[in-house]
């Protein structure tokens, strides 16, 4: 059995106040921001530098479960406090995917969507400290978006895998690693009209199967991306 000693990325208050907050989101969204003075913090930092605007569009429909990753009300919040105008399911994918993720309790196949933030494989997989990802372990100033961004753009520009026209986007599969051991981080963007957008990032611990599901497949949008 492992124990919080062993995973100290995960273990101590802020992840106790973060469950609370997620559990209270859906009822009362400006009780989760409440809660985690950070999140408001970061979002409207992030906002105010027009860091959303590197991000794409995403459904926060998953595609494996059918199901919504946040609730429309914690939808609406996240989008208001970041003054983005959408219309759920469809927001803004950088908000949705490292904001809206940390205050999702939805079970997927793969666990929790906030688990890559927190658990530190893919903070490593990146060649980043366990706890790059925390985002209340954050130097005053930055923001966990702003990591993220960093972290997946280079890796997108880098090391792309597989490119695929979809209509008249062009989809861009980067992996890597750069862990002795352990996952390979995974970035997926879309450029259209000359302009590349994120989507998402996450760990993948088989890679190769990944890719060959792309290849078997007709080219399509993944991972809830939306044109």
């Amino acid at each position: 059995m492992t124990t919080a000693d062993e995973h100290p990325v995960k273990s101590g208050g802020e992840l106790s106040r973060l469950d609370a907050a997620a559990a209270l989101a859906t009822g009362d969204p400006a009780a989760a921001f409440d809660l985690l003075p950070w999140l408001g913090t970061s979002i409207d930092a992030d906002a105010a530098a027009r860091r959303f605007e590197a991000w794409g569009l995403s459904t926060v429909i998953d595609e494996n479960t059918g199901t919504s990753v946040i609730a429309a009300s914690v939808f609406r919040a996240l989008h208001e406090r970041a003054g983005i105008d959408a219309r759920f399911p469809v927001g803004n994918a950088g908000l949705l995917h490292v904001y809206g993720y940390l205050l999702s309790t939805t079970p997927t196949p793969y666990g929790l969507k906030r688990e890559r933030w927190l658990d530190g494989e893919l903070a490593r997989a990146y060649g980043l400290a366990a706890d790059a990802f925390l985002p209340w372990a954050l130097p005053t100033g930055e923001t966990l978006l702003a990591r993220v961004a960093a972290a997946a753009t280079a890796l997108v520009e880098r090391t792309p895998v597989r490119r695929q026209r979809v209509h008249d986007t062009e989809a861009v599969i980067a992996v890597g690693r750069a862990a002795a051991s352990g996952p390979s981080a995974l970035a997926y963007a879309l450029i259209n009209g000359g302009i590349q957008r994120l989507i998402t990032t996450f760990p993948v611990a088989s890679p190769a199967a990944v890719l060959d599901d792309v290849d078997a497949a007709t080219p399509r949008l993944r991972w809830n991306a939306v044109v």
